[in-house]
């Protein structure tokens, strides 16, 4: 009796746990089991890995092989394992390096012939495999680029079995064959959009500045072609690079979502989802294997919901949650997936479904119910999470009065960057770097908070009841945003009552 052991990994979410894969060879009738909580697609592995070792020119002992996926009580899904199974099941008998392949993570697909298959979740599955000590990982060629963008991981892209197990020290004849090619990614190139475009919305245009520099939500409503949509599609272009950490964060995500994924990229992720997507399309979820949705696509990023007030009311509720804290965790029977979901939440909507309400030339036909309805699918809950609700009126003058009037994506970049060192440098020492992720009870008692003669008129508005809490500590956070910008160390009046305008349309 033989056993061998090596390594994969499964993913959970965003994140991956390493699997001890063992194989163990014993003298009893032939045949070939998986244990240790495999799905269907797993369970298939059986068949796979018997053709493609068959195919390779090292066929499988004829004597009862049997797979433990440890531990056991961890949730493996995909097809993910093949490799790892196929080279753990041939080491019970094929004299190999017993130490390389113990030392070893496995990852990919087999096909029948014996080629390795490029799989989603490679990147988060190599950082987990570093995270956890390994420092050797075989991946399909295919996934080689982007397996090697983790650090201080040797990268094996291998082309078939063959290849793999000679690595590994069997003496086998290893086939020159082309490498599975991925997909064709039909993804279109990122715009080059300046928010010097946008013409005869000055107001909307700083607001869109204060909410890049605190990292704020933000509420447009107005007429169709008031320039919402312009807006904030321009507003990553005005937000930092991502950093290590927020680039590989995202590029994992969309490693998860099977996109192609050869470099880091350092612009901030947009979403833009169709006002028809479900709930499930949101958060995400999926019958068999949990994806990501487009909250967890957009963290480090902007969410943009155009057309809001056309969502279903219970997919616009969902995003309550990741609002407050950041991630999102999906259940379903039997396991559970968490994403991150630190976004940046914009929402465009018309004041009723013909768009003309209250719009000075326009004409509304909508019966008050419909407009009612129309405006109730943002739930309040969901409006007193938003920083900023911007009103935009009709553009009155087609062209611009004076280029250097206009505010470019340059510029305005600029301008966000410098803000957001000035809040750093403020919140040195504490575990916080941007405005919108600083708690109210920071904001309300620390050192910096404001005097209560600064701060009366926030304190007459939440005695009104125009504010809730929530409302009072988002109104500071912009009002910070504010002070950041022009570079002052202290809030003021002026910063207060133009955060209050802000956030309900309140004047001093």
């Amino acid at each position: 009796m033989s056993v061998a052991r090596t390594w994969a990994v499964a993913l959970v979410g965003a994140e991956g746990e390493c699997v001890e894969v063992e194989a163990d060879l014993s003298n009893q009738q032939p045949d070939f089991r998986i244990i240790g909580l495999p799905d269907k697609a797993l369970n298939e592995a059986v068949q796979r890995v018997h053709n493609a070792c068959a195919n390779s020119a090292t066929p499988l002992p004829r004597r009862r092989l049997t797979v433990n996926l440890s531990p056991a009580s961890l949730p493996k899904q995909g097809s993910g394992f093949d490799v790892a199974i196929a080279v753990a099941s041939l080491a019970t008998e094929t004299p190999m390096d017993a130490a390389s392949v113990a030392s070893t993570v496995h990852l990919g697909e087999l096909g029948l012939d014996g080629r390795l298959r490029p799989v989603p979740g490679i990147l988060p599955a190599v950082v987990a495999a570093r995270r956890d000590g390994h420092r050797r990982v075989v991946v399909p060629h295919a996934n080689g680029p982007e397996a090697r963008l983790v650090d201080d991981i040797e990268v094996l892209a291998a082309t078939n079995l063959g290849e793999v197990v000679a690595w590994h020290g069997a003496e086998v004849d290893v086939r020159d064959e082309a490498p599975v090619a991925l997909p064709d990614d039909d993804a279109p190139s990122a715009e080059q959009l300046d928010l010097a475009d946008v013409i005869g919305q000055p107001d909307a245009v700083e607001a869109l500045v204060v909410a890049a520099a605190g990292g704020h939500h933000l509420l447009m409503c107005g007429p169709p072609g008031a320039g919402k949509t312009m807006l904030a599609r321009r507003l990553p272009g005005i937000l930092p690079e991502l950093d290590d950490r927020a680039a590989l964060m995202s590029a994992s995500i969309r490693s998860l979502t099977g996109a192609r994924v050869v470099e880091l990229s350092r612009t901030p992720p947009f979403e833009a989802p169709h006002h028809s997507a479900s709930v499930a399309a949101l958060v995400g979820g999926g019958s068999r294997v949990l994806r990501p949705g487009a909250i967890a696509r957009a963290s480090e990023g902007v969410l943009f919901l155009d057309e809001a007030g056309e969502f279903q009311a219970s997919a616009l509720d969902a995003l309550r949650q990741p609002l407050e804290i950041g991630a999102i965790t999906i259940h379903r029977s039997g396991t559970s997936a968490r994403y991150p979901a630190r976004f940046q939440l914009v929402l465009a909507t018309n004041p009723c479904p013909c768009g003309d309400y209250g719009i000075r030339g326009g004409t509304c036909t909508c019966p008050p119910a419909a407009i009612r309805r129309y405006l109730g699918r943002l739930s309040g809950p969901l409006l007193d999470r938003m920083d900023i609700e911007l009103t935009l009126s009709r553009v009155s003058v087609a062209h611009r009065s004076s280029p250097s009037s206009q505010l470019s994506t340059a510029a305005a970049r600029q301008r966000v960057a410098e803000a957001r060192e000035r809040a750093a440098a403020r919140l040195s020492g504490t575990p916080w770097r941007v405005n919108a992720d600083v708690p109210g009870t920071w904001l309300r008692e620390g050192p910096a908070a404001p005097s209560p003669t600064v701060r009366r008129p926030l304190d007459a508005a939440l005695h009104r009841g125009a504010l809730t809490l929530r409302g009072f500590d988002r109104v500071l956070r912009v009002a910070w945003s504010l002070a950041d910008l022009e570079g002052r160390t202290q809030l003021g009046v002026d910063h207060i009552g133009r955060a209050l305008y802000l956030k309900k349309g309140i004047a001093l």
